[in-house]
């Protein structure tokens, strides 16, 4: 919840580094004193993986990629149809 107003955002270097001390055996009250972090903000890190958030655009898929989907799709279709044909729903 680090990007809240008023709420202060840590590296992720520093999380992770956190963290493995934590893990490590280290306490808690003592690393809040030396970066000056709160329990809190050390407790929910313990609590979900240290990863950055992606933004972007998601990968770009492959021709193959969309080639195979498209076949898929088409195959799909062609079973439902088929089946709609043979339960009378579909008047074609």
């Amino acid at each position: 919840m680090s990007g809240k107003k008023g709420m202060k955002k840590y590296p992720v270097g520093i999380r992770e580094e956190v963290v493995s001390r934590i893990r490590g055996g280290e306490s808690q009250r003592a690393l809040c004193r030396e970066y000056g972090i709160s329990r809190w903000a050390i407790q929910c890190w313990l609590k979900e993986p240290v990863l950055p958030k992606a933004r972007g655009r998601k990968p770009a898929k492959t021709l193959a990629e969309y080639k195979y989907e498209n076949k898929r799709l088409k195959m799909e279709n062609e079973l439902l149809r088929d089946f709609l044909r043979s339960t009378g729903s579909l008047m074609v």
